[in-house]
């Protein structure tokens, strides 16, 4: 199920990777519920949270930092 979540971000533009090192708390939360619930209900329930996390983990960042640790 945890693939299928780190999925879901991607295809909202938030990079697991990130999220899960930065806020793990939230990320096991999250995990519960999308495990849970329908991802459209997910969606409908973190509309908000989603967009705010999309700009702190945006998944463009994460292909950055593996490119500057290069």
């Amino acid at each position: 199920m945890e693939e299928e979540f780190k999925n879901f971000l991607r295809s909202k533009k938030i990079s697991p990777k990130l999220l899960k090192e930065a806020e793990k708390d939230l990320f096991e939360e999250w995990l519960i519920l999308f495990s849970a619930v329908n991802p459209k209900s997910f969606v409908m329930q973190k509309l908000y949270l989603i967009n705010d996390i999309r700009r702190k983990y945006h998944l463009d960042k994460e292909n950055s930092t593996t490119l500057n640790e290069a």
